[in-house]
Parts: structure tokens; C-alpha cells; sequence
């Protein structure tokens, strides 16, 4: 029978066929696919013809066409809603792709094709898009080793390789971590907690078939129990084994997994003639350099240090008040930030949270994109890879634009964390091609008959993952290398963090925060108080940040730490970490940073963006409208639609005239009047 994978999609919006696919399918799938892009490969390499940058370059851009459909599906699916069998696959798999990549860049005959249209570049008559891939095209044959010779050539394919089934592993382990703990909680632990976080714990337990409520690692769940639990004990040994997830020893310890990924990572750089993997990360992102990405930080670290650090001091005077000895530890900090938070700025979560319902909040995010981009969305029933998960439709003026798969719920199956893909990608391209964009998150599943309520940093998530989600909608070029996300690292969180400031828009929230029993809307006090509470315990959620971030630039300059929980708790000890804060995230866990490279040396990427993204939200408020139509237009054309079309920093300025300061972050973060 025809594998399904492979066939042709010709359903609606040519989605694949999940109800006709096997576990059993992928395997097959892969490995024809993988063969049908070699012949591709090797049909461009051989070519008797002089290069052309149609019948190289874009060829290129068409090749694996078939592989890039199968593991679009593959891949979301092995993230989103895992199986013994799709792990095992994934662990075959990576090396294969990281061999597959290795042969097409350190293909003599095929570079040689591409290195002869880049030295004739200036006659090529190449408009603005063209040139810019085949620069990109170049570089990334350089930056995979195309130059290199002899044992360097395949000690670097061998490190790719290892890299790759590295990366697998570090993240499989962690999601069994996350899997395997849960805490049980009795009536008497449940009692004092709110009633949502109830309602959590006990829908928690029925989906892990556990005997009553409990706890698990899910941020959605675990944070408000930090928040609200008033049982000091319950606290730590909730936070402990968050911290500890991948650091537990056994087959799970990712411990011995990153030491040996940063040995790796630094042995590429220098076979590729580098210093250190920092810098050959950040030679092509819009930092430039290790010195700039770490006089950023360091810019922010001081103010938002001494914030925490005063911070600090008013949540133990409350721990002390409350017959406890002290000193403030990390699983202390929730609970009386909150207790704080209320009685500073009169809210707290458990009071705002039923009208932060999840339809409603999808609701806005659409809405925001239809007042902002003549964006529509259309629900779609269609078959898809779990009862969860639901799409819609996104068209314009008529015109089919994507389709968008939203799938909210956390589950054991799928990796924590919250992100953005595509199964398939946006090209102009050999006849136009629309994408199937995926958001994926883990909020907590609400028990039968009830509806879905977000705390405020899920809504939050929710714009942000949506933001990355418009970045692939709009995306208007010609070739897939370029299109939606497929930017540069610390120009990717852009516009997804800038959306994130539509949430904050008075209008937005009468409009959408309903309660969830009585349907009337937030009062424009709660709302008020809720807002004024937004920029609250920023020292807090800032130096938890910069100390990863911190963590990860260190772990990548100079020589690779032979251990690296040591050398992280060096850089904290230098930092001056406050003692009641940890990491945001810890080496074992650290997934942006080990589940591959996409984010090693460049978790600093967040807070790149967001000096732009304070600067770009500043553009509307200058427009006195926060859905400015001419703005949005600008963003749209520049940064959204645009893609990798043109240098970041110039897209940038395209839209917005000149690169931001610092300033605009601290004001945002509430920093400012510490500096």
C-alpha cells in the first residue's frame, strides 16, 4: 500500500493525512525521501551545464522537497506528542540528517557550483531577494565546513553527527524526567490553594491516571503552587525537583551529555577557525560578537540585580514574620511575592485568572491580527494529530494565507516549554505555497465541563508563541531558506515579543477578558490593578533570565568546561547571584541550549530583541493609536512578510528609522530608576 507520507495530500489545504498515518509509517517515509533528495542533490552537482543560479541555487531551494514535508510532520510530532516508537525513530533519525547535511556541504563539485556564482555575483543581474540567498546559500556551505580538507573534513562531519544524537538525547531525557514526577497532593494540601489550581491538580491526576491530585513539572501547574501553597515543605520539594529535571541521576542525567556537547561545539569552531564556539555563533547574528552580546547584559545585570536584592529583603522581613528563621530560598520566593504583590497593588492571580479564559484569549490574539493585518480565521474540522490540537483557517481579503494549528494542553507526551513551527513553510517558488503554522503549549487542562483559564504570564505565552505565528503567516518571499522565522536568532524574538504588548491594551481586555461563570467583563478597576501589577518583581524575572543567559555565553567562550555544573556555578558566584534565585534555567534542563544548537551562545536573543521590540510598540504609541494601520503596515512590509530578504538591522531600520538604546527595555522592565 502507498505509504501515506508520501502520496499526495490532496485534502483540504493539502494538510496532512493524520488520520491515515502509522508510527510505522515515518521510518520508510524518511529513508525514501532521504534518497529522493541525495538523487536530487547529486543530479545538481553533476550537471554538465555551466551554473546558473536557477539551475543550482534554486534548485537547491526545491531538492528535498518531499524530505521537508515528511519531517515537518515527523518532527512536530515527536515534540508535541510523543511515542516510544517516534523516540527510538528520532534517535536513528538525527545522525542520518546531520550525515545528509554533511554531504551536500561538503560536496566539492556541488560548493564548487556555488562558490563560481558568488565570484560572478555582480554579473548575475540578481535582484535583492536572489542575492541575499545565494549570500546565505554560500555562507552556510562555508560555516558547515565546504572549505575544509582531509581528516578535518570528516572529523567535522563525525562532531555534526554526534552533535545531533546528542541533542535527541538531552531532550528525551528530559521529557522522561518530566514524565515520571509527580507529587501527590491531599485534601488537606489542596485546601488552602484557590480553586482553579485545585481544579488544575485534580484534572493533573485524571490525565496521569493517578489516585487524586498532584503537582507535576508543568510551569503552568507548578508556578501557581509555588505561589499559593502556604505549606513551606510542599514548596521545596515541588521546586526542587523542577530544578532538578535532567540532573537526577541514572539514564536520564544530562549532566555528562552537555560536557560532552561543549567539547564538541568547541572542537567545530576551531576546525572551522574560530576561537571559540561564541564566536562562531555570533558571527552571523546582529550582535557580531561575544563583547557585545555580554555588555548588554551586564548593562541590564546591575539594575535588575539591585532591584531583586531589595526585593529580597522585603520578601524575608515576610518569611521571618511568619515564624520562619530564614534565610528566603528560591522556593520561598512565589509565595510571598505573591502575598506581596496583593497587598501592594490589590491582585492577586486567583482573582483575574477566571477572566483570562483560553477561547477568549485566542479570540484576542486573532482579533489584534485582524485590526492590525485584515487578517481572518476560519475554524477548521479537519482530522489532526490529537484530539487537542484544533485549526483554523487565516485568509485576507479572500486569499488563503495559512492554515494555524493551536494546541494548548500540556500532557505527558509532549515536551514542556512552549513554541512555534511549521510543518510546512511559505515559497513563492515554483508556484505559490501557503504554510501550516503549529503553536504548542502546556497550560493546564481544565477537568470535563470547564473551561480552560490562563494564569497571566500564560496569556502572555499565548501572544508571544502567536506573535512567531504571524512572523510564518505573513510571510511573503520567494524562497523557503528565507521565509517566516528563518532570520537571524536575536532578530526572531522580535515579533513575537512585540506582540505580546497588544495583551496589555486596555481596549483588548474589556473586550476579551470575560469572566468565565457570569460572562461580564474584567472591571476596568481589576483591570487597572492588573496592569499596574505587569511590570511587578521584574528584578525578579530579569535576573533569573540574564543568569542563564550569563551562563550560556561563559559556557561558550574559551575552552569547553570539563564540568559544566562547576563553571556554572562560577559564573554565579561572580555575577552575585542573589541566594533566593536560581537560574531560569539550570544546565540539565536548559533545552534552548542543548536540545540543539539554535539557541547555544544565543540565549542572550531574547533581550537583543526585546531593545527593538520596546522601540518598535513605541512606534504606535507615537502614531497615538495602538492599532495604527500605517504601522503595521510598515512592520508587515519590512519585518513580517520580509523574512530573511534583507541584513536585520536594516530591515530594522527600514521600518523604524534607527536601532534603539537600552533605555526603552529598563523603562519597560520598570529598571530604569535604578540605573
Amino acid at each position: 500500500m502507498t505509504n501515506p507520507l508520501l502520496a499526495a495530500w490532496d485534502g483540504d489545504f493539502a494538510l496532512p493525512p493524520f488520520e491515515a498515518i502509522d508510527d510505522a509509517d515515518f521510518g520508510p517515509a524518511i529513508d525514501a525521501a532521504l534518497a529522493e533528495a541525495r538523487a536530487a542533490i547529486a543530479a545538481i552537482a553533476d550537471n554538465p551545464e555551466p551554473a546558473t543560479f536557477t539551475n543550482t541555487i534554486e534548485a537547491l531551494e526545491l531538492a528535498d522537497g518531499t524530505l521537508n514535508r515528511v519531517l515537518g510532520v515527523f518532527f512536530n510530532l515527536a515534540a508535541a506528542d510523543a511515542t516510544p516508537a517516534r523516540e527510538a525513530l528520532q534517535r536513528e533519525v538525527s545522525p542520518k540528517l546531520a550525515a545528509y547535511g554533511s554531504d551536500i556541504s561538503m560536496n566539492p563539485a556541488l560548493f564548487a557550483r556555488v562558490e563560481a556564482l558568488w565570484q560572478d555575483r555582480d554579473a548575475l543581474g540578481l535582484d535583492e531577494e536572489q542575492a541575499r540567498v545565494l549570500m546565505l546559500t554560500r555562507r552556510g556551505f562555508v560555516r558547515a565546513g565546504a572549505l575544509l580538507e582531509g581528516d578535518d573534513r570528516e572529523r567535522l562531519r563525525a562532531v555534526l553527527e554526534r552533535l545531533a544524537a546528542l541533542g535527541t538525547e538531552f531532550t528525551q531525557n528530559l521529557l522522561a524526567d518530566e514524565r515520571e514526577w509527580a507529587m501527590d497532593l491531599s485534601e488537606s494540601d489542596l485546601s488552602p490553594l484557590p480553586g482553579f489550581l485545585q481544579d488544575a491538580a485534580r484534572a493533573a491526576g485524571e490525565e496521569r491516571g493517578a489516585a487524586g491530585p498532584v503537582v507535576t513539572t508543568s510551569r503552568s501547574l507548578i508556578m501557581p503552587f509555588l505561589a499559593f501553597s502556604p505549606d513551606r515543605a510542599l514548596r521545596r520539594k515541588a521546586y526542587e525537583a523542577f530544578a532538578a529535571r535532567g540532573a537526577n541521576g541514572g539514564t536520564t542525567d544530562n549532566r555528562a551529555l552537555a560536557a560532552e556537547t561543549l567539547a564538541l561545539r568547541a572542537e567545530r569552531a576551531r576546525l572551522l577557525g574560530y576561537d571559540d564556539f561564541a564566536r562562531f555563533k555570533l558571527a552571523t547574528e546582529m550582535a557580531g560578537s561575544p563583547e557585545a552580546v555580554e555588555a548588554l547584559l551586564l548593562r541590564v545585570w546591575a539594575p535588575a540585580r539591585a532591584a531583586a536584592e531589595r526585593d529580597a529583603g522585603l520578601l524575608e522581613a515576610m518569611l521571618k514574620a511568619d515564624g520562619h528563621a530564614g534565610p528566603l530560598e528560591p522556593w520561598d520566593w512565589h509565595y510571598y511575592s505573591e502575598k506581596r504583590r496583593q497587598a501592594e497593588h490589590d491582585f492577586d492571580e486567583a482573582t483575574v485568572k477566571p477572566y483570562l479564559q483560553l477561547d477568549r484569549m485566542v479570540e484576542a490574539a486573532f482579533d489584534t491580527a485582524a485590526r492590525l493585518f485584515g487578517l481572518e480565521f476560519r475554524p477548521l474540522d479537519v482530522a489532526l494529530y490529537h484530539p487537542d490540537a484544533r485549526a483554523w483557517e487565516v485568509t485576507r481579503d479572500g486569499r488563503h494565507m495559512a492554515v494555524f494549528i493551536g494546541d494548548y494542553f500540556a500532557r505527558g507526551s509532549k515536551r514542556s516549554g512552549a513554541w512555534c513551527s511549521s510543518m510546512r513553510s511559505q515559497r513563492n517558488l515554483g508556484g505559490e505555497v501557503r504554510p501550516i503554522v503549529v503553536n504548542v503549549c502546556n497550560f493546564v487542562k481544565p477537568g470535563a465541563g470547564k473551561p480552560a483559564l490562563l494564569g497571566w504570564d500564560d496569556a502572555r505565552t499565548l501572544f508571544h508563541e502567536f506573535g512567531h505565528a504571524l512572523h510564518s503567516i505573513l510571510s511573503d518571499v520567494a524562497y523557503e531558506s528565507i521565509s517566516g522565522t528563518s532570520v537571524a536568532r536575536d532578530f526572531v524574538e522580535l515579533p513575537s515579543q512585540l506582540y505580546e504588548h497588544w495583551l496589555e491594551v486596555p481596549e483588548v481586555l474589556d473586550r476579551f477578558a470575560t469572566h468565565a461563570e457570569s460572562g461580564e467583563a474584567l472591571p476596568p478597576e481589576l483591570r487597572d490593578r492588573l496592569l499596574g501589577a505587569a511590570r511587578y518583581d521584574m528584578g525578579f524575572q530579569t535576573v533569573e533570565y540574564l543568569a542563564s543567559a550569563l551562563v550560556d555565553l561563559a559556557f561558550h567562550r574559551g575552552a569547553p568546561p570539563a564540568d559544566p555544573m562547576q563553571k556554572q556555578a562560577e559564573v554565579l558566584e561572580e555575577i552575585g547571584l542573589p541566594r533566593a534565585i536560581r537560574m531560569r534555567h539550570a544546565t540539565p534542563h536548559f533545552a534552548h541550549v542543548f536540545a540543539g544548537d539554535g539557541y547555544s551562545s544565543g540565549y542572550y536573543s531574547y533581550m537583543w530583541s526585546e531593545v527593538m521590540d520596546a522601540d518598535a510598540f513605541a512606534a504606535f504609541e507615537e502614531a497615538g493609536d495602538p492599532f495604527d494601520r500605517g504601522v503595521a503596515q510598515r512592520l508587515e512590509a519590512f519585518v513580517l512578510s520580509a523574512g530573511s530578504r534583507r541584513d536585520e538591522a536594516e530591515a530594522y531600520v527600514a521600518f523604524r528609522g534607527e536601532m534603539p538604546g537600552v533605555e526603552p527595555l529598563l523603562k519597560g522592565r520598570g529598571l530604569l530608576e535604578e540605573v
